[in-house]
């Protein structure tokens, strides 16, 4: 199995190699720069020095007897020695003075060879002893010429290799220390980053349990802080809570679609049971009657269990449409009449607003929606209408141009809290269960169904405060005719 590394290791991993890189280049940079700086002054030292060399044997200088002071040449020259400048000096006749490299005292050439050891085995400096001559002047006239030898291109006085040397620990210690302190931030740095994370981890893990039954609840739900000021923890701490909400709303309406299933179940189960106990203990007649009220409840359990068999279908994306292409407004007309009646009855208006429309798609499944969609409206409306408008976004009437229905009414509206879940199973705004209005729930969740199979989309926008009249856009400007409190529109769009 390969080897797993937390992301808090990972993290800090990563960010300690990072800055530790990033400071050693910063590092050998600056000690590339200050390298370079430093020897440059070592070699415009050196050439200063140099010309101080010959203008201080200048003063050596005897007028009165014409010549150098051949002591005091010597002592300086061996001065000079020790500094690692090897010092010649001739007259102006070109006879020479002093040489330090042909002088009798084996510490001159002691002292040059150490210099030259030290610059190659302790400095690292490949070079060789070079010459320069110098005019030695005295009161501006030329009495002598000196030869001065240095290691070039350069070489370090031990006061120079002393301040090298403590810069170059300086450098060590700083690199230490702020290695350390890069793995101090990045262990920080990856924690700050990695505990909302694994946060976010056992959350999910702890959503995962209690909603299997793995463990009790507690009561409280499951949340974590999300006000981080890094966007994308902030946005996965959000996402972990909103997953929390869904699963925990998701439940209920599990619950909720247990206790409206049962419901449906067992009102005509317990009318049947009660008809048929009544007739065996000899309490009703077996007459017409009585046979018919329960053949009235088995076929409400029955259109109760083809629905749901319908909706399975639909959901499961096993439904196969017969599209042929016709007009929409005859079929939306055609459905409109069989509820004119049931509107007549109720004192209410049914009003079309129909244009031809050519379409492909399914006929009876798409009157399918339109009566669910109707049987709605005109059973929620008790005063004013319910206006069905077609409109089509293209008006040149090709069977391709998307087309929209809007079924408006005027009835009782649907509450904002409500919206979201009015085409789920079994979801009915109506939580007191009244029969009044009959209807399991299911057919807006068979007409949604249905119109997202036709590849389209249905939403509604509803009114439900009192005093408010209703007054839906329905598109390119125009607006429902309904004038009473509260009401819906359903819009479908293919």
């Amino acid at each position: 199995m390969a080897l797993r590394i937390s992301l808090q290791n990972r993290l800090t991993l990563s960010y300690g190699l990072f800055i530790s890189l990033a400071l050693g280049i910063l590092a050998l940079a600056v000690n590339q720069f200050t390298g370079k700086v430093f020897n440059r002054l070592v070699r415009d030292n050196i050439a200063r020095t140099s010309g101080e060399i010959a203008r201080t044997l200048g003063d050596q200088w005897r007028p009165l007897e014409d010549r150098f002071d051949a002591g005091a040449v010597e002592a300086m020259g061996m001065y000079f020695v020790h500094q690692g400048y090897i010092v010649s000096l001739e007259d102006a006749a070109g006879q020479t003075v002093w040489d330090a490299r042909f002088c009798d005292m084996e510490q001159c050439t002691e002292v040059i060879n150490s210099i030259a050891w030290r610059m190659e085995n302790e400095y690292r400096l490949d070079g060789a002893f070079r010459r320069e001559r110098f005019p030695v002047l005295y009161n501006g006239r030329t009495v002598g010429a000196a030869a001065i030898e240095t290691y070039g291109p350069f070489f370090y006085s031990e006061t120079e290799a002393g301040f090298l040397a403590s810069v170059n620990r300086l450098f060590t210690v700083a690199a230490a220390l702020l290695t350390l302190l890069s793995v101090i931030i990045s262990a920080l740095v990856s924690r700050t980053i990695a505990s909302p994370v694994l946060k976010a981890g056992a959350a999910a893990r702890n959503i995962a349990a209690l909603h299997s039954g793995a463990f009790p609840r507690s009561g409280a739900p499951v949340r974590i802080r999300d006000n981080y000021r890094t966007a994308e923890l902030a946005d996965l701490s959000r996402s972990v809570n909103e997953l929390a909400a869904e699963l925990e709303a998701g439940e209920r309406r599990q619950k909720q679609l247990t206790a409206d299933i049962a419901h449906e179940l067992r009102t005509p189960l317990t009318c049947l049971q009660g008809n048929i106990e009544a007739m065996i203990d000899g309490v009703f007649n077996c007459d017409r009657e009585r046979l018919e009220s329960c053949h009235g409840e088995i076929i409400r359990l029955a259109n109760l269990v083809q629905d749901l068999n319908t909706l399975t279908s639909l959901e499961w994306e096993n439904l196969v449409l017969d599209k042929t292409e016709f007009d929409l407004s005859k079929l939306l007309r055609v459905t409109a009449d069989q509820f004119r009646a049931a509107a007549r009855e109720k004192g209410i208006t049914l009003n079309l607003e129909l244009a031809p429309c050519l379409v492909s798609a399914d006929y009876n499944r798409l009157k399918q929606v339109f009566i669910n969609l109707l049987s709605n409206a005109v059973k929620y409306t008790d005063r004013g209408g319910v206006t069905v408008t077609l409109k089509q976004e293209k008006p040149s009437g090709t069977p391709r141009s998307p087309v929209t229905v809007y079924i408006a009414d005027t009835g009782i509206g649907i509450p904002e809290e409500d919206r979201p879940y009015i085409f789920d199973r079994f979801y009915r705004s109506d939580k007191s269960r009244a029969r009044s209005t009959g209807g399991a729930g299911i057919g807006l969740a068979i007409a949604a169904a249905i119109t997202a199979a036709h590849g389209g989309t249905i939403t509604v926008e509803s009114v439900v405060k009192p005093g408010e009249a209703q007054d839906f856009a329905l598109g390119g400007g125009t607006k429902s005719p309904g004038v009473a409190p509260g009401g819906a529109v359903f819009c479908v769009r293919l």
